[in-house]
């Protein structure tokens, strides 16, 4: 059996190859962020700020609403014809919005942009392809792929803009979105057959939404970017009136960021290995809300500004890492990408929910009504999270059986279910599979083989 230390080779492979699909498309968002608002002013229409900031989060808006449809779709056809046909569509908005000589062209590419909506689905293949002893581990490749993503379109934009335009950036967006597509096909493992049509089964959207330890991941990731959303509109403010310019702020958020990375491994490894999943998400809450109520304190100096940010994204990390990992564990296995697809809907939301709720609070109260935003959200889910039940250390083995009828099938599924440390059994007679997901401790690895040696 491969070590449950070490991600096996299949495993690196699919999460090396799923993270640079994130890392391909982010790019592409995030290199637009910081010359936008310039840009939107040489096209029509482009004087109307409220068009302008509507051009940016109609993106955030539309994947929003499309998670959950997509995520139902590859639990029915497939994870990668999902992921194929929204890349596609993703590029189709990134060349729209290249060619838009006004600002309604560029609204209409980047709904389109936001209706390739592929994150759950890239997450439940994620989850798919690896074991859960190694699940952390693939998401936290993912979230910081992510952030470093965020970290080199800060440094690379102004030279972009400067060589191509912003319409050339949205151009590069759509080619890297079709490059991703040859990623998935050439790089990414296929689905195994026994997690294809374990997928087939019906699982209620109510059952998903009501579930109590879904519910508070559900807050946690809309309140974790809903709180990021809002500290940047106060943290580029701050750096400013700090004297730092802002063609020098990525001079702050590339150290900072590559800090963060190296500061989230040791807590996700603790989480992992010895066990201490709620402590290490407990207390990683607790420190992004105690690093907000210090804050108002810390806007004097950027050298202060610069602390915070390491303290923040290092727990923002961790969370980043976590979050989706702790879905796919505690999601029915029968409907994860469902529950993938409203999880990616309610970040999406958080996001566009900060934004919005933080423009508003900073032009009426300053700097404190976000603050107050913050702490409030994360005060709430800090106190979710102590109340949370930690999955348990579980491991996902697949055994080769021989063709059974209906009958024989069951009579198999209620026997491997009695044996000490089996949690959960799914027969698929038509591949020749058992899928068992046992305690880490507690199961007898050599009964359970006898055992199916005396079925075959």
């Amino acid at each position: 059996m491969p070590s449950a230390d070490r991600m096996t080779a299949h495993e690196l492979r699919a999460s090396i190859g799923l993270a640079s699909i994130f890392g391909l498309r982010m790019l592409g968002m995030f290199v637009i962020l910081p010359v936008f608002a310039i840009y939107a002013e040489t096209l029509r229409g482009g004087d109307d700020l409220t068009l302008v900031g509507f051009a940016i989060g109609a993106y955030g808006l539309t994947q929003a609403i499309l998670q959950i449809p997509f995520g139902w779709l590859s639990d029915r056809y497939g994870r990668k014809p999902v992921i194929y046909f929204g890349l596609v569509i993703f590029a189709i908005g990134s060349f729209v919005a290249a060619g838009a000589d006004s600002i309604g062209g560029v609204i209409v590419g980047r709904v389109l942009q936001g209706s390739g909506a592929v994150s759950a689905v890239v997450i439940a293949l994620t989850a798919d392809l690896t074991r859960e002893e190694q699940r952390t581990k693939a998401m936290a490749m993912i979230g910081s792929t992510i952030g470093l993503t965020f970290a080199l379109s800060l440094v690379a934009s102004p030279w972009l803009n400067q060589i191509i335009g912003v319409g050339g950036i949205f151009a590069m967006t759509g080619v890297l979105s079709l490059l991703a597509i040859a990623v998935v096909h050439l790089v990414v493992p296929a689905v195994p057959p026994v997690v294809a049509q374990a997928a087939k089964e019906p699982v209620s959207m109510t059952q998903l939404l009501c579930d109590p330890e879904l519910a508070r991941l559900n807050f946690g990731i809309f309140a974790l970017h809903a709180v990021l959303m809002a500290l940047f509109i106060v943290v580029p403010l701050a750096l400013r009136d700090g004297g730092l310019g802002v063609d020098h702020h990525w001079q702050v958020y590339l150290p900072v960021m590559l800090g963060s990375f190296a500061l989230m491994l040791p807590p996700v490894i603790i989480a992992e290995r010895r066990g201490r999943i709620k402590a290490v998400f407990a207390g990683s809450v607790a420190v992004l809300l105690a690093g907000h109520l210090a804050m108002p304190w810390l806007l004097g100096s950027t050298a202060a500004i610069i602390v915070f940010l390491l303290i923040f994204f290092s727990a923002f990390n961790v969370l980043e890492a976590m979050l989706p990992s702790l879905m796919s564990k505690l999601a029915p296995p029968a409907a994860k990408g469902a529950a993938m697809g409203i999880y990616s809907s309610v970040q999406f939301f958080g996001t566009f929910a900060g934004a919005a709720s933080g423009g508003f609070l900073y032009q009426r109260y300053g700097a404190n009504g976000i603050f107050l935003f913050d702490v409030s959200l994360l005060a709430i889910w800090l106190i979710l999270a102590l109340g949370m039940t930690a999955p348990r250390p579980l491991r996902t083995l697949n055994y080769t059986i021989p063709a059974l009828d209906d009958t024989a099938a069951t009579v198999l599924k209620a026997r491997l279910a009695m044996q000490p440390g089996v949690r959960e059994v799914r027969i698929l007679a038509g591949a020749g599979q058992a899928q068992l997901r046992v305690d880490a401790t507690g199961f007898d690895e050599q009964h359970m083989i006898r055992l199916l040696a005396e079925q075959a």
